[in-house]
């Protein structure tokens, strides 16, 4: 199998490389005995999920994500270097094939790539080795989410993830850096329900002291509406982010701030492998989550892999390297050489990038090199 890193973006003064050519890696080799439908790394993790980033490009411009001081010139990847959606059904196809039930559509703003239902329909007819249907799921800004809903859920799109970072149009605003309204993203979540899209799940990226008196408000909101609400602690991915630990509010604080309005009791987790901590609300008004990679590392039985847009596979959200899969799509390599190629790379996987950040302070170096969230997807 050739190695390639692909086209790496051209540097210039306001842009950075997505990932350094150098960190990208051959696929290894198939390991012995292997059995399809249960593939585990060198912690034991068993591989469950897999995150496809259908396009590195997005109409915001957060500046926990894609600030614009970085990417308002910054030059996207050519359409000839993402991978078709022929190659990503293939990729997805294999995926379950050793185990993964769970595929969720990012990007960028995946609702930007062209044709997307398509690839919906085609994701959605996949199974998994004992016959059932894969849990297909989208995260979106929602942006355009109204005029596209209704294709999605008939195209086979189970549920949907929205970013709103605020209710306040002026601080939502400010937020995405690209004048965009919030009565937008609340239309395309009004649309996501009535096509059926569901349930739904909004996602709150807090930073200290930029958006955390948005956090009742938001609650407000959400409460009673059957769509439940995830405060994300604001995270250190990448490098161009600007993040600071001091921007964190951590999670304690955010589920007390609710608290000091609503009454909160703790839920049993639905599955392994769960990012958010969840609460309901005592009244019975429905639940909130917490995601809290800062404070609280859910390393120990996180079960994702990353597909990024130009068909490399990143084994952690805060990874520094990526694995070169397009090369091997594009080769005569066989589908059975290449899920023993996936196996492997899963096998030999001992990221836990999160529980060593809790333990001690990173290597400096590292973070330079981490890939952007923006071209794995959250």
């Amino acid at each position: 199998m050739p190695a390639s890193a692909g086209t790496i973006p051209s540097m210039s003064r306001r842009t950075v490389p997505l990932i350094d050519e150098r960190l990208t890696r051959r696929m290894p080799a198939a390991p012995d005995g292997l059995r399809h439908g249960s593939v585990a790394d060198r912690f034991g993790r068993v591989l469950g999920d897999l995150r496809i980033s259908v396009t590195d490009r997005c109409n915001f411009r957060c500046s926990y994500c894609m600030p614009r001081a970085v990417f308002d010139n910054h030059r996207f990847l050519p359409h000839d270097e993402l991978l078709s959606f022929e190659e990503i059904t293939r990729t997805a196809r294999l995926f379950a094939s050793l185990g993964v039930s769970k595929l969720r559509l990012t990007g960028g703003e995946p609702l930007l790539r062209k044709n997307l239902e398509a690839l919906v329909g085609q994701l959605a007819a996949l199974r998994t080795p004992d016959g059932r249907p894969l849990d297909l799921t989208l995260t979106t800004n929602a942006s355009l989410l109204a005029r596209k809903a209704a294709a999605l859920k008939a195209s086979g799109l189970q549920r949907v993830t929205v970013s709103l970072d605020a209710l306040d149009d002026t601080v939502f605003r400010a937020m995405n850096d690209a004048d965009y309204p919030v009565a937008d993203v609340l239309d395309g979540i009004a649309a996501a329900q009535a096509a059926g899209l569901g349930p739904i799940k909004v996602n709150m990226v807090v930073k200290r002291g930029v958006n955390d008196g948005q956090i009742q408000p938001m609650a407000q909101h959400f409460r009673g509406t059957g769509i439940e609400l995830r405060f994300i602690e604001y995270m250190d991915v990448g490098h161009t982010n600007g993040w600071r630990m001091d921007e964190v509010l951590p999670s304690d604080l955010v589920r007390g701030r609710i608290a000091e309005r609503w009454a909160l009791q703790p839920l049993p987790a639905e599955r392994p492998g769960e990012t958010a901590r969840r609460w309901r609300y005592a009244d019975g008004a429905g639940s909130v989550g917490f995601i809290s990679s800062v404070t609280e590392a859910f390393c120990g039985d996180c079960s994702r892999a990353r597909l990024s847009t130009d068909g490399r596979v990143y084994l952690c959200l805060f990874a520094s390297q990526g694995f070169d899969l397009r090369s091997l799509l594009r080769s005569p390599a066989d589908d059975g050489q290449i899920t023993a190629s996936i196996a492997a790379l899963w096998a030999q996987r001992g990221d836990r990038y999160s529980q060593l950040r809790s333990e001690a302070t990173p290597d400096p170096a590292e973070r330079q090199r981490r890939v952007e969230m923006s071209f794995i997807g959250g």
